[in-house]
């Protein structure tokens, strides 16, 4: 009788992963970008496993879905002629992208949404959609939220699933906290997360450490580990890594590109704990904290040493004319 319970068990357990297949992660290392619409340059795929195409908006009907520059969308998708293995999804949200939370609170509103969704998949020959709510629950980035958003979060991407089916890809755009996410029910139908481990302090404190030292508040190790202990699998996690620096807004804007990165009179220092660079003044005080290419390497070999899935950066087109950032992120995990 026991074996008989056990076998009903098993078969019970197939046939629910039949109705609801887990989202399985690609085979890694892999190496996603995003590309913004209002930029011009162009990713080289040579680089890059997976592009998110940023972004696409949730309408003020609550149910539509809007794409940027729907032009440059089509410019990148056709670098898959070229290099086929390349994945490019539709990033969708942003910081300040707001309406989420309506469309996500309502069946119909996300069922039309999801729609939506695979029409611009099939239009455009995508091959998933990025998820880029910040953040469930928050209306920190000055949009509309509810308590109810993490358990409406999960039924946006259950809805979503049903639509893409089990072949497309379904990520998403992480906190560097690991928190808003229900994970447990989330994780299903999520190919993979990008944390966010950058943004996490200005000048004096860095802006994307990878360990903690005197110079930082939080950091990509911290990240990493808060996302393991929220359930994440190594095997699902992607380390973002910014290709911008911040400043102090006195002898530096606060957002600099790396492209745009000139030191000046400045000095610069490297930080062995945090394992970043950083340009102090006269004073030995941090003016500006960044990404060079061996913070950025460095990264990488984390990345591979920590077993996780790969690397994401925000933005392909903030590094300079020959991919310095790119070039040592990709080189340092595909290892050549």
């Amino acid at each position: 009788m026991k074996r008989l319970i056990r076998i009903l068990a098993g078969l019970l357990l197939l046939c629910s992963c039949a109705q609801n297949p887990v989202a399985q992660p690609p085979q890694g290392p892999i190496i996603v970008g995003y590309s913004t619409s209002w930029e011009s340059t162009m990713p080289d795929p040579s680089l890059l496993t997976h592009i998110n195409y940023a972004f696409g908006k949730v309408q003020d009907d609550f149910e539509s879905l809007y794409i940027e520059n729907p032009e440059r969308l089509q410019a990148v998708v056709a670098l898959k002629s070229e290099f086929p293995s390349l994945k490019v999804s539709l990033s969708i949200g942003g910081w300040t992208a707001g309406n989420f939370s309506e469309m996500a609170a309502d069946a119909g509103r996300r069922k039309h949404f999801c729609a939506d969704c695979l029409a611009a998949v099939e239009r455009y020959g995508l091959d998933g959609i990025d998820m880029d709510w910040e953040y469930p629950t928050s209306s920190e980035a000055g949009i509309s939220s509810s308590p109810d958003d993490t358990e409406n979060f999960t039924l946006l991407l259950k809805d979503l699933r049903e639509v893409l089916g089990p072949g497309r890809l379904i990520t998403m755009a992480s906190k560097d906290d690991a928190k808003y996410v229900d994970w447990e029910s989330a994780l299903p139908y999520l190919n993979f997360v990008n944390v966010m481990a950058y943004d996490t302090s200005r000048p004096p404190y860095h802006n994307a450490g990878l360990y903690k030292s005197a110079l930082t508040r939080f950091t990509g190790d911290e990240a990493v580990k808060m996302h393991l202990a929220a359930g994440v699998p190594r095997e699902k996690l992607v380390l973002g890594i910014p290709l911008y620096g911040h400043g102090d807004s006195k002898a530096f804007p606060d957002y600099v590109d790396f492209k745009d990165f000139a030191p000046g009179s400045y000095v610069r220092e490297w930080d062995a704990d945090a394992m970043v660079p950083y340009l102090v003044g006269a004073d030995g005080v941090m003016v500006f904290s960044y990404e060079d290419a061996q913070s950025a390497a460095l990264k990488a070999q984390y990345i591979l040493r920590e077993g996780l899935l790969g690397a994401m950066y925000w933005n392909i087109e903030a590094d300079d004319s020959t991919f310095t950032l790119s070039r040592a992120i990709h080189d340092g995990l595909m290892l050549k």
